[in-house]
């Protein structure tokens, strides 16, 4: 099959993209940084991802051509300028309404955990919308409900061990009793290359084996790094408060508002069985000298 991910060249595109070349897959990609190195030695051909309507009818319904399944990774973590939810949201669907113009066939879409239309979160009714215009596309689709991906490349748990590793103590927004499922990216790479060859329509959450309070896993991540630190429970808003004013430093967004009340909503748990083998215990413990190492910033790998 001929497959187009956006995003191959990044994060859980990566990974998926991998696999499918493993299968004997051609991929393309749709990309918003075509000049982001290319991890694949020149197998995989990119194309631009871009969302204005003269470029869409032409060049990415083009690049479309051809194509059977279009594997959707595209989202935006926070709103940056023109770059909002809102805007990702509508850009999605101009980017299913191109697939269908070119005659793709299947949509292989990544979602969230607990998505809702009614939901006061930008982040968590931008994905139902998101799901929605996936489902109404009348293609044939997989969509997939991951929680917080683990990997070489993520935000959330490598920078939760860089703070421990560069602070004396860590700050839970609340009492850090809120939980949360973190699943392996690879992981779900397994299962969106699963959704590639089926043929029926579903909806799945993609989830880790382990839940953890936040709590726990702050505790988990300082004891595989030797970098155990008192945890103090802090009111919410002044934990953001305190990552705002961090995030002058390493020039980042390291928290924000909708991602401290869908963490503490307990929106990052699935009530299905977990499909995910990997235990972040585990992982940890392989890259243990790797993750934290370095800040990760969200505005130097999609902004800069």
């Amino acid at each position: 099959m001929k497959i187009a991910v956006t995003g191959a060249f990044s994060y859980s595109g990566k990974y998926i993209t991998k696999r499918l070349l493993d299968c004997g897959e051609e991929v393309i990609t749709l990309t918003g940084h075509p000049n982001r190195p290319d991890p694949f030695g020149g197998k995989v051909k990119a194309s631009p991802l871009d969302f204005d309507e003269a470029t869409l009818r032409s060049s990415v319904t083009r690049s479309l051509q051809g194509v059977d399944v279009l594997v959707n990774t595209y989202w935006v973590r926070f709103d940056k300028g023109e770059n909002t939810q809102p805007r990702a949201v509508e850009n999605t669907r101009k980017l299913v309404n191109a697939a269908k113009a070119a005659g793709v066939k299947r949509i292989v879409h990544i979602s969230i955990t607990n998505p809702s239309a009614e939901s006061h979160l930008p982040y968590f009714w931008g994905k139902a919308a998101n799901e929605k215009a996936v489902i109404d596309s009348g293609l044939g689709y997989a969509i997939l409900r991951p929680t917080v991906l683990v990997g070489d490349e993520d935000i959330l748990i490598n920078n939760i061990a860089y703070l421990l590793r560069h602070f004396p103590l860590f700050a839970l927004p609340g009492d850090g009793s809120y939980k949360l499922q973190p699943v392996y990216v690879d992981d779900v790479a397994e299962l969106v290359v699963e959704g590639v060859y089926r043929t029926d329509n579903y909806i799945i959450d993609a989830v880790g084996p382990d839940i953890f309070t936040f709590r726990e896993m702050v505790d988990l991540i300082g004891e595989k790094i030797g970098a155990k630190r008192p945890l103090i429970s802090v009111p919410p808003r002044l934990a953001l408060l305190a990552a705002q004013f961090l995030s002058l430093f390493v020039n980042d967004v390291i928290l924000t508002p909708e991602e401290v009340d869908g963490l503490m909503a307990g929106l990052l748990v699935s009530k299905e069985p977990p499909r995910g083998k990997t235990r972040l215990a585990d992982w940890l413990e392989k890259n243990k000298d790797r993750v934290g190492a370095k800040y990760a910033s969200e505005i130097k790998k999609h902004y800069e």
